[in-house]
């Protein structure tokens, strides 16, 4: 639900340090000014929040069990220049979390999931069975499990970041608030 962290981690295959490449999410316009707005997993969090009440849930954000990305000393860094120099040193953590995966033929998704009313959210290593295994770009991805669909998801999969995708969609919900007030 991060077209910012599908792009990270679609690109976090071992040629690139993992602050490297947040900086050139940022740089693409893809991140937040202040990566750490993605970095932390709210956004992620509160769009299961939204999918969740949607489904009829009764879910506040303090329900969502989140897995942030961010060390505390790159959380509290006192400038996104700062955060960087934080972010640069925690390159070995990430780097071990991909090999890791890579040597069991998996790889890095950052993934909300809810079950059974029941919302989490976090960087998950997937195999090549997952929907979200091949996951491209800055691309979202929702895999529909249900009754109808156990064995094989329904998928809805597009472009989840970058200035185009933002325009149309603040476009939208201003024909859709301008045809309301109709």
């Amino acid at each position: 639900l991060s077209g910012t962290l599908s792009y990270i981690f679609d690109n976090f295959n071992g040629t690139k340090p993992f602050s490297e490449i947040v900086r050139d999410a940022r740089t693409l316009g893809y991140a937040e000014p202040d990566p750490r707005n993605d970095l932390s997993g709210l956004d992620v969090a509160r769009k299961i929040l939204i999918l969740s009440r949607e489904m009829g849930l009764k879910m506040e954000l303090e329900d969502v069990k989140v897995e942030s990305l961010l060390s505390e000393r790159a959380r509290k860094a006192p400038s996104v220049e700062k955060f960087f120099d934080v972010l640069r040193k925690d390159d070995a953590q990430f780097e071990g979390r991909r090999v890791r995966a890579k040597k069991n033929g998996k790889v890095l998704r950052y993934i909300a999931t809810l079950n059974g009313g029941k919302a989490t959210v976090g960087l998950q290593a997937v195999d090549a069975q997952h929907p979200f295994y091949a996951l491209y770009g800055n691309d979202n991805i929702i895999a529909f499990f249900t009754n109808r669909y156990k064995k094989s998801p329904l998928i809805v999969q597009g472009p989840g970041a970058g200035a185009d995708v933002t325009a149309a969609g603040v476009f939208a919900d201003i024909l859709r608030t301008a045809v309301s007030a109709l």
